[in-house]
């Protein structure tokens, strides 16, 4: 990757309906623009993704998704209102920011659930593309939710137990039911009733990811309180409510991001978000190729990060 960098610039956004989104802009100021999407949703932005780009090439951007990270309220505030938090809010945020900005057009590189919302804005925004790099493809149809707290339980019985067991009122219920019981839980007034039940949901989603070559240990668990809290609620926030996108509505309208050039690049040993997302997904999309990662599954490895670097750097030695 390359060296660290600092912000040129940095700010918060407004977007008029009490929400204060975190961007910030490194590199060139006259360089390419690219834009950063992270994933959760509620993960946040975080340094190293400035490291991915050329800074002499790329005028990178990032921002933090409503809610999480330095924008403001978070969402481990329980008094915090997530009804605005949706994705075509977040949708409009990225074009507000753009237009802030003064950019034309950019390119968009993100994974996970940052692949989810790129692809909703690229389609909603073609014009405004200029190509797109992504990892460990989704596409949050709700088919994909089903498969991550449910059906890739039959590799984790027991761990699947537990986490229906952390939200007891919804444990005997459809996944959506589930999630929307955390959901609550995770706005409860009692501070330990939230740490609970944030820490329920992280536990799980490491166990998803336990069997990955090359996988961090921990990798959800591990951060800070107030960052696991506010990305746990807007996890649950967003997939009881199938992150309101009509069912499969990225894979049939990919044929919008003709003409933009695309890179899905996926870990062979991704039980979380299966292969077959980003193959399907590079069926319908006649500008797209697919990098399978033999050595990762959905949080990466040495070789995965290499083929992002070449991917978003193709002319730097």
């Amino acid at each position: 990757m390359f060296p660290e960098i600092e912000p040129y610039d940095h700010g918060h956004l407004d977007t008029g309906d009490g929400n204060l989104v975190y961007w910030e802009t490194c590199g060139n100021p006259d360089g390419r623009p690219a834009l950063v999407v992270h994933g959760g949703p509620g993960g946040g932005c975080s340094p190293n993704q400035r490291r991915g780009f050329d800074p002499e090439h790329y005028n990178i951007i990032l921002f933090d998704q409503r809610n999480c990270g330095r924008s403001r309220p978070l969402a481990a505030d329980p008094a915090t209102d997530l009804s605005a938090n949706t994705t075509q809010n977040l949708i409009a945020d990225m074009e507000r920011l753009r237009e802030h900005l003064g950019v034309d057009k950019w390119l968009l590189y993100g994974g996970s659930w940052g692949s989810t919302l790129i692809l909703a804005y690229a389609q909603a925004h073609p014009e405004r593309v200029s190509s797109i790099v992504l990892v460990s493809v989704t596409m949050t149809r709700r088919y994909e939710i089903e498969w991550l707290y449910d059906g890739v339980g039959r590799f984790f019985p027991e761990q699947r137990a537990r986490f229906r067991a952390g939200a007891p009122e919804g444990a005997s219920g459809t996944v959506p039911e589930l999630l929307a019981a955390y959901g609550r839980r995770m706005a409860d007034p009692d501070p330990e009733v939230r740490a609970q039940a944030a820490n329920d949901w992280m536990t799980w989603e490491d166990s998803v990811i336990s069997l990955e070559p090359n996988g961090r240990p921990n990798a959800y668990t591990n951060r800070p309180s107030e960052a696991l809290q506010s990305f746990a609620r807007i996890c649950a926030h967003y997939f009881a409510n199938g992150a309101w996108l009509e069912e499969g509505v990225l894979l049939r309208d990919a044929g919008k991001l003709a003409g933009i050039p695309g890179v899905l690049i996926h870990g062979r040993f991704d039980l979380g978000s299966p292969l077959e997302n980003a193959w399907q997904l590079a069926q319908v999309w006649p500008d797209a190729r697919v990098v399978v990662v033999e050595d990762s599954g959905h949080t990466g490895s040495p070789t995965m990060q290499a083929e992002v670097m070449t991917a978003l750097n193709p002319h730097t030695p």
